[in-house]
C-alpha cells in the first residue's frame, strides 16, 4: 500500500500506525483480501469520490522543512508597537523547552479523566489564581478563546443574569465603550445581532444610562493607552442594575488599581504578553473573572479542588463545564475548546516571575513608554494620554511616521492621518527606545540624545490607582525560582499526567492522532512566531503564502469553494457555519429562516451553537440503528418548510457509521430551502473517499486539532475552519483591522482575521507531507484499525451500531449497559482502564451507558492489540463480579484506579492481591502508569468549591 522514495522515506510511513505485514494480519481476521474490499464494505458506493485528490505527493520531512523556510523567509520581522492586545514578550527558556516543545504537555487531552490529569489541572489552577488575584475578583476559568469572544460571553452572561429580575426583563442594550479594541466590538457585534441585543458603540460619560441598558463593557487601558479611573461609571451602573464589564490587560494590572477594586462584574482579557508569543494572532489563553456570586453563569471550563476515595487531595472540572453537553439547546455558551495549553504557558510564566518578577516587568514597560513621552516632547510631539501604562497616543503626520518606521523595521498603530499609538512591551530595552524615538527625530528633521533622564522615575498614577505587588501570594508563586526548581516543578506536574508519549488515547469524536515533530518544528521559528497580527501585508507575503495553498487544499478535500480560517474552536466553527447560512437567507430575503433541526444523537455544541446564532432547535429522531429517522426528517422538514434554516448533521454518524441515506436527507433539507451543515467532527473517515459536498451538504467546519494533526495540548488549542459551496462564499467572516472574508463578509467571529494562525502550520505540513494519496491511506487505515478493533472486542462486548455490512466507519461504540446489573457502570472500566496504562475512551456519548472508541490510523497493530487485551481482560473481572467469584463493591474494577500509596500501604484489606489491582497484565510491570490520587470524589467537589489554589496549610497537612 506505501510507495517509496528513493531518497527521503515517505511521510505516510511515519505517520501510519501499521507495517505492511501488519496490515495483512489485521486483513485476515477481518476476511478481507485488501483495504479497498474493507473500504467498499464501509462507505456507500452512491457517496465515493472517484478521482484522486487534486493535492500534490507528499514532500518527505526534510524536503518539506526546506519548503518551508523558504515561505518563512518572505515574511518580515519588524518591531511591532502595535499594541491593540497583542505585544511582544520573552518566553522563559525552561517554559519553552519544557512545555511548550514538549508532547508529554501538548499530547494530552482535555482533563474529563481528572485522576490522569492532575499536572495540568494544578497547571491550570495556577492561571485561574493568577487571574483572579491579578484582576482581583473572586473566580476566573480555565481560560476562554481569545479576548473578542471573551467580552461577547461576558455580554450574554450579563444580558441573562440580568432578565432574570421581573422588572428587567426589557433591558436589551449593551453599551460598549468607543474605545475598546475594534476586534473585540465587533465580535460582540457578532455575537449580539442573532440573539436581538442591541450594541450602542458610545463615550462612557457622554451616554445617559437608563433601565433599558444591562450591561457596559469597558477597555482598561483604553484602546488608545489612557488609563481611567471607572469607579464613578460602575458606581452608577450599578445604581440602576447594569453590570459592568472591563477588558484588561494582566500586565497593566502588575502595576495599576485591578478592576476587582472598581467593584467590576466581570473581567475579560487576553493572557498572551505572559509568556505567549503573539504568532499572528494566536493561539492565546483569553482570561474570564467575576464574581463568586455569578459562578454557575460563568462560561467554559472551571477547575476546581476535590478530594479522592482516600481522602487525598485532588483537582478535577467543576460545575457547569461542558455544560452545553447537557443543557443543548438550553445552554447559553457553546465552549467546548480551551486554550489549555497557552493557559498553562501563561499560569508558569506567572510562576516563573512571581509577583516581584511580574511587578518589575510592569514598571520596565512603563519606564520605557514614559521616556518615549519625554522624548517625544522633546521633539515637539503632542503626546495626548494623561496618564497611560505602556501605550501612547501622539499627534503627527502619521504617513510621514509609517515611512520613517518602515525604513527602521519598526511597526506602529496609525490610527488616523494624525494620530499614531506607540505600544511598548517587555522586550523593549534602552536601544528600543532610541530607534523609537530616531523615527520622529527624522519625522521632525532633529536629533535627540537619549540620556538617563528620559528613564528617570515615572510619577505616580495618582488617584488611588497605583498597585503594590502585594498580589500572588500563595506558595507556588513565591517558590525558588532557580531553573533547577522550576525545571523540576514542570516535569513533576507532568509526570502526573498520561498523554500520547505513554499509550494511544481511543477517545471517540477526539482523534487523538500522532502530532509529528516535523509539523510542530515551524510553530516556534521567529517568521511565525513573532508576527503581530496587524502588520501591513506586505510583510507576511509567506503567511499568505502558506495560508491561500492550506485554504485551497481544505476546499479539495472537502470539495467546496471557498475556506475561512478564522474560527478558533470547533464549536466556533459550528457557529460561523449558522451565522453564514443565516446571512445567505437574509440576504435573500428570507431572513423568517430560522429553524434548525438537528439530529438527537448530535454534538451536544451544536443546539448550543445554533442557539447561539439565534435559532429555533427542533430535534429530529434516531431509529434504533442510531441513523437519522427519514421519515421524522422529512416530517418536520414539511412542517417547518416555511421557516427552515438548516439541518446539522454530522458524517459518519455521531455513532460512527456511514449513512446510506445521507444524500436522500440533504435532498430533503434543500427541498424545503434549507442549506445542510455538516460537522466535520468525523472528518478523519472521509479524506480521499468522500466529502462534504459529495453528500450533499453546502457548509462545514473542519477540526484541525482532530482529522488535520494539531495537538490536543490538554483542552487546547483547536481550530475549527469552515469551508463553504460557491453560494456561501460571500459571507465568510471578515475583519476591522485587516482585510478578509467575502464580498458580503460577517463580522468577524475571532480577534484576529486568520484565527489561530501560528498553529496552521502543523496542518499545513500534515497536508504537504502527505499529499493526496497519503491523505487517503490515512483514511483508510483510520477505518482498517477501528474495524480491526471491533472484531477482537466484539464476541465478548456489544458493539452498539454498525453499517449494512457489519463495518463501523474510524470509530465505535461499546456498549456496557448489559453490565447494570452487576453495579459496572462505563465510567467504572474508564476508571480501570488507569491501571492497564490508558486513557478511557469518549465516556457515555452519544450513548449514556457507553465508551466511544476511535483508534486512529496512527496506531500500530501491537498497541492496538495491546489496548484490546486491557478491555479483554477488564471483561473477564465482570465476569467474575457476575458469578460472584469477586464482591460485587469491593473489587478491582471499582476501587480503581489504584494509586502506588495504596498499593505499598501497610495493609491491604481488599479480597484481591496487590498484583491483580496494579499488574494486571504482564505488559503493565514494564510500561507502569501510576495515577497520583484515586478515583475522585465529584459530589464533594461541587458541594465544596474551591476553584483557586489552596491555601498554605493545605501544602502542609496534605502535601
Amino acid at each position: 500500500m506505501k510507495r517509496t522514495h528513493l531518497h527521503e522515506t515517505p511521510f505516510e510511513n511515519r505517520h501510519i500506525g501499521p507495517s505492511l505485514a501488519e496490515e495483512q494480519e489485521m486483513l485476515r481476521v477481518l476476511g478481507v483480501d485488501s483495504v479497498d474490499a474493507l473500504i467498499d464494505q464501509t462507505v456507500p458506493t452512491d457517496i465515493r469520490r472517484h478521482d484522486p485528490l487534486a493535492i500534490a505527493d507528499g514532500l518527505g520531512e526534510h524536503s518539506y522543512l526546506r519548503m518551508l523556510e523558504e515561505k518563512a523567509a518572505k515574511n518580515k520581522i519588524f518591531r511591532s508597537y502595535i499594541g491593540l492586545g497583542y505585544y511582544g514578550t520573552r518566553v522563559p527558556s525552561v517554559i519553552r523547552r519544557n512545555i511548550f516543545e514538549n508532547p508529554g504537555w501538548y499530547t494530552s487531552y482535555t482533563p474529563y479523566q481528572a485522576e490522569i490529569s492532575q499536572g495540568r489541572l494544578e497547571a491550570i489552577l495556577n492561571f485561574q489564581t493568577m487571574v483572579a488575584d491579578l484582576t482581583g475578583m473572586e473566580i476566573a476559568n480555565a481560560s476562554l478563546l481569545d479576548e473578542g469572544t471573551a467580552a461577547g460571553e461576558a455580554m450574554i452572561m450579563a444580558h441573562s443574569i440580568v432578565r432574570r429580575s421581573a422588572s428587567r426583563k426589557h433591558s436589551n442594550t449593551f453599551l460598549v465603550a468607543d474605545t475598546c479594541f475594534p476586534q473585540t466590538v465587533d465580535v460582540v457585534r457578532t455575537r449580539a445581532e442573532p440573539l436581538g441585543i442591541e450594541v450602542v458603540l458610545g463615550k462612557l460619560r457622554d451616554t445617559v444610562l437608563d433601565d433599558s441598558y444591562f450591561g457596559v463593557l469597558v477597555q482598561y487601558p483604553d484602546g488608545n493607552g489612557s488609563v481611567e479611573d471607572y469607579r464613578d461609571i460602575v458606581a452608577a451602573a450599578h445604581a440602576l442594575g447594569i453590570m459592568v464589564v472591563f477588558a484588561t490587560d494582566l500586565m497593566a494590572l502588575t502595576q495599576l488599581t485591578p478592576p476587582g477594586e472598581m467593584d467590576a462584574d466581570i473581567v475579560v482579557g487576553n493572557s498572551q504578553r505572559f509568556g505567549v508569543p503573539m504568532g499572528f494572532g494566536g493561539p492565546h489563553a483569553a482570561f474570564f473573572a467575576t464574581k463568586q456570586s455569578y459562578i454557575r453563569q460563568m462560561p467554559g471550563r472551571i477547575i476546581g479542588v476535590s478530594v479522592d476515595r482516600h481522602g487525598t487531595r485532588a483537582y478535577r472540572m467543576t460545575l457547569q463545564t461542558r455544560e452545553q453537553h447537557i443543557k443543548r439547546e438550553k445552554a447559553t455558551s457553546n465552549i467546548c475548546t480551551a486554550q489549555a495549553l497557552l493557559a498553562i504557558m501563561a499560569g508558569m510564566y506567572g510562576v516563573y516571575h512571581g509577583p516581584e518578577g511580574l511587578h518589575a516587568i510592569g514598571a520596565g514597560i512603563h519606564r520605557a513608554a514614559t521616556a518615549i513621552d519625554r522624548g517625544l516632547a522633546r521633539l515637539g510631539f503632542a503626546q495626548l494620554n494623561t496618564r497611560y501604562f505602556d501605550t501612547l497616543l501622539v499627534n503627527a503626520d502619521a504617513s510621514a511616521v509609517r515611512a520613517a518606521a518602515e525604513n527602521a523595521g519598526i511597526n506602529f498603530r496609525i490610527i488616523d492621518e494624525h494620530h499614531v499609538g506607540i505600544s511598548v512591551d517587555e522586550t523593549v530595552d534602552e536601544r528600543d527606545v532610541a530607534d523609537i524615538l530616531g523615527v520622529f527625530a527624522s519625522v521632525a528633521g532633529k536629533r535627540i540624545d537619549v540620556d538617563d533622564a528620559l528613564f528617570a522615575d515615572p510619577a505616580a498614577y495618582g488617584d488611588g490607582l497605583d498597585r503594590a505587588p502585594t498580589y500572588l501570594t500563595h506558595p507556588v508563586f513565591n517558590m525558588n525560582r532557580s531553573e533547577t526548581e522550576m525545571m523540576r516543578y514542570i516535569k513533576r506536574l507532568e509526570n502526573r499526567d498520561i498523554s500520547l508519549v505513554h499509550s494511544m488515547i481511543s477517545l471517540g469524536s477526539c482523534t487523538m492522532k500522532l502530532n509529528a515533530a516535523t509539523e510542530m518544528l515551524p510553530v516556534t521559528w521567529p517568521a511565525f512566531s513573532s508576527i503581530h497580527p496587524f502588520v501591513p501585508a506586505e510583510q507576511v507575503t509567506g503567511y499568505h503564502e502558506m495560508i491561500t495553498e492550506f485554504e485551497a487544499m481544505l476546499s479539495e478535500v472537502t470539495g467546496f469553494a471557498a475556506t475561512s480560517l478564522q474560527p478558533n474552536s470547533g464549536a466556533q466553527g459550528e457557529y460561523t457555519g449558522l451565522m453564514v447560512i443565516r446571512a445567505f437567507h437574509i440576504a435573500n430575503g428570507q431572513p423568517q429562516r430560522d429553524v434548525v433541526l438537528i439530529p438527537s444523537s448530535a454534538h451536544g455544541t451544536n443546539p448550543a451553537s445554533a442557539v447561539m446564532a439565534g435559532a429555533k432547535v427542533v430535534i429530529v429522531a434516531c431509529d434504533e440503528r442510531g441513523n437519522i429517522d427519514v421519515s421524522d426528517l422529512r416530517a418536520k422538514s414539511t412542517q417547518y418548510s416555511e421557516t427552515l434554516s438548516a439541518l446539522m448533521v454530522t458524517y459518519p454518524s455521531t455513532h460512527g457509521v456511514f449513512e446510506a441515506s445521507i444524500k436522500e436527507i440533504c435532498a430533503i433539507i434543500h427541498e424545503h430551502g434549507g442549506q445542510v451543515y455538516m460537522d466535520g467532527a468525523n472528518l478523519n473517515a472521509q479524506l480521499g473517499l468522500t466529502s462534504p459536498a459529495l453528500i450533499g451538504a453546502d457548509v462545514c467546519h473542519l477540526n484541525l486539532h482532530k482529522t488535520f494533526a494539531i495537538p490536543h495540548g490538554g483542552g487546547g488549542p483547536g481550530v475549527g475552519p469552515i469551508s463553504v459551496a460557491a453560494h456561501l462564499a460571500p459571507y465568510l467572516p471578515g475583519h476591522p483591522v485587516v482585510g478578509t472574508g467575502g464580498t458580503q463578509a460577517i463580522r468577524a467571529v475571532s480577534s484576529a482575521p486568520w484565527g489561530s494562525a501560528s498553529v496552521l502550520p502543523i496542518s499545513y505540513g500534515y497536508m504537504k507531507m502527505l499529499g493526496g494519496s497519503g491523505l487517503t491511506m490515512a483514511t483508510k487505515f483510520a477505518i482498517l484499525n477501528a474495524n480491526y478493533l471491533k472484531a477482537l472486542l466484539e464476541k465478548d462486548y456489544k458493539i452498539l451500531y454498525a453499517g449494512e455490512n457489519g463495518r463501523v466507519a474510524h470509530e465505535f461504540i461499546l456498549d456496557l449497559r448489559p453490565f447494570k446489573d452487576a453495579h459496572i457502570e462505563a465510567i467504572d472500566v474508564a476508571k480501570r482502564l488507569m491501571d492497564y496504562g490508558f486513557h478511557a475512551p469518549t465516556v457515555a456519548f452519544p450513548v449514556a451507558g457507553t465508551l466511544m472508541i476511535e483508534p486512529t490510523e496512527s496506531e500500530c497493530k501491537a498497541e492496538l492489540d495491546r489496548f484490546a487485551s486491557a478491555l479483554l481482560e477488564i471483561r473477564k473481572e465482570i465476569q467474575e463480579i457476575i458469578d460472584g467469584a469477586i464482591d460485587a463493591e469491593d473489587n478491582p474494577i471499582k476501587n480503581a484506579p489504584h494509586t502506588a500509596t495504596e498499593a505499598l500501604a501497610e495493609t491491604w484489606a481488599h479480597p484481591y492481591s496487590r498484583e491483580r489491582a496494579v499488574f494486571p497484565l504482564p505488559y503493565v510491570r514494564t510500561q507502569k502508569v501510576w495515577t497520583p490520587v484515586g478515583r475522585i470524589d465529584d459530589s464533594y467537589g461541587d458541594r465544596n468549591i474551591m476553584c483557586s489554589c489552596p491555601p498554605i496549610d493545605a501544602y502542609t497537612d496534605n502535601p
